[in-house]
């Protein structure tokens, strides 16, 4: 076994005898871009793309300024500090192939929750040219069902009080573009990279909503000066395990406190609508295109609504991972059937893609032994997820007369889930949902009110004045909460 090395700076030279490391000089990186959410999809995705094209001598005035805004980030903001900002990024192949790299795009990283000033100053400073943001899909606070911005926050109306003294990514964001302004600076690109459809036009409208409250005319020059392309990003990245970190160290020798793991897929197509320039991620496979929303739109119906598929389905039964519901035939079946009638029919043509091939691609990485990645990370947070990802699909199908049966039975499940928080064995569910407690009260009236669980507005919209489909919910929630026996009623629909 190879002696264990902390991954650092000055120990790159002896990792490089083990796996592949950056070629290029990190000490000249120059920040250009400003990135708010340091998580593990970042680091696989957008990270790995800009140290992609470093190792080709590229972009050397575009390094990354991480920002944590979350009490959370800590535990990163202490590794990455011990780390030299560097990580290794695990490749998993379906056949059990590892690939590990050490990725170097990120050059510092900063705690905005501790100390906001030096965080607006470098977003303010002339050489940040793109502020770029994976916030989840709850980040962007706004009603799913209205899709207007919530002033009822009380971090924004902190920010609104004390514009100084900014908490979310909108007091950041508003912060250091008024600075901008009033330096006469080219305003930066705010490019969303988070699963929601039209991500940059919602991160538009959100921001502009807030700034049009707390600075009007700053609100007028931001219409003006700020571009926010839009976005599709694809790639499975499941949440590390002691066990990544320890076959890292057994198998390549490597001490890295926080490695990402993903799968070898990897997409990226952004709207070329740029405030002030951007790499030429183009050379690394970046897709740019005139209209993004044909390819935001198959992925979230598709991808993400099928892994809420597997996640909420296989809670239920007891199974632990994605890749353990693929192995199970009714559950494969079933996915399919979802994709096949109700997801499809919704989507139209797509330039340039073939959807049968994209959902075969879809079974396969789902599949992928060597990943496993947990359902109880695809079913976290669906409160903000389920609403982008199938509900809308089923508001679209009653609208044209689609199947809606397949997608109905998963919001039953959901409600189950929401209320009981075990599977059919007794074991229990962890559930990790910003309205978790909202959905519990909610749903644990199902047994005097079958309707109980979509009376929820902000979730659901007006699906309770829908006959259609109250009585297919009734129907199958009666049917789940008699027997918890999921499966049982998936062969039943397929």
């Amino acid at each position: 076994m190879k002696r264990p090395i902390q991954l650092q700076q000055q120990n790159l030279e002896e990792v490089g005898s083990r796996m592949p490391v950056p070629n290029y000089n990190r000490e000249a990186n120059k920040i250009g871009i400003v990135h708010i959410g340091v998580g593990g999809f970042h680091r696989a995705h957008q990270a790995y793309y800009l140290n992609e094209l470093r190792q080709l001598g590229e972009a050397p005035d575009w390094g990354i300024y991480g920002i944590g805004l979350r009490e959370a980030d800590s535990k990163l903001h202490d590794i990455f500090k011990k780390q030299d900002h560097l990580y290794t990024l695990m490749v998993k192949h379906p056949d059990g192939k590892i690939e590990p790299e050490v990725i170097g795009s990120i050059v510092n990283f900063k705690m905005g929750v501790t100390d906001s000033e030096p965080v607006i100053a470098c977003m303010a400073n002339a050489d940040t040219r793109i502020v770029s943001l994976t916030i989840t899909e709850g980040g962007y606070n706004f009603n799913p069902t209205t899709g207007e911005f919530n002033f009822d926050n009380p971090d924004i109306q902190h920010e609104l009080q004390y514009p100084n003294e900014p908490i979310t990514v909108y007091g950041f964001l508003t912060a250091a573009l008024k600075r901008r302004r009033d330096n006469e600076l080219p305003a930066f690109t705010i490019l969303s990279c988070d699963n929601i459809e039209h991500n940059g036009d919602m991160a538009r409208k959100m921001l502009l909503a807030f700034a049009e409250v707390q600075d009007k005319g700053l609100a007028e020059w931001i219409a003006q000066e700020v571009c926010f392309p839009n976005s599709m990003v694809d790639r499975i990245t499941p949440v590390t395990t002691k066990a990544d970190i320890e076959t890292l160290a057994q198998n390549y020798g490597v001490q890295d406190a926080w490695p990402v793991t993903c799968e070898p897929f990897i997409q990226w197509v952004v709207e070329d609508k740029f405030s002030n320039g951007r790499p030429a991620f183009e050379k690394v496979g970046v897709q740019f295109v005139p209209d993004v929303g044909p390819y935001e739109k198959m992925k979230l119906r598709l991808l993400n609504a099928g892994h809420s598929v597997l996640g909420l389905l296989g809670a239920l039964h007891g199974h632990p991972t994605i890749n353990a519901c693929l192995e199970d035939q009714t559950f494969k079946t079933y996915l399919r059937a979802y994709l096949d009638q109700e997801a499809t029919p919704i989507l139209g043509n797509i330039e340039g893609i073939d959807l049968e091939d994209y959902k075969d691609s879809l079974l396969e990485r789902f599949a992928n032994p060597n990943i496993k990645d947990s359902v109880s990370r695809i079913c976290s947070e669906s409160s903000a997820k389920l609403p982008k990802f199938l509900i809308a699909t089923i508001h679209d199908n009653l609208a044209t007369g689609g199947s809606i049966k397949f997608a109905t039975l998963i919001i039953a499940a959901w409600c189950y889930y929401s209320d009981k928080g075990k599977d059919r064995q007794g074991h229990p569910i962890e559930i990790i949902d910003a309205m978790s407690t909202e959905l519990h009260q909610a749903a644990k009236q199902t047994t005097t009110d079958p309707l109980a669980f979509i009376r929820q507005e902000s979730l659901f919209g007006n699906l309770i004045k829908n006959e259609r489909f109250t009585k297919l919910y009734t129907e199958a929630v009666l049917k789940i909460y008699k027997d918890t026996n999921i499966k049982k009623y998936m062969k039943d629909m397929i």
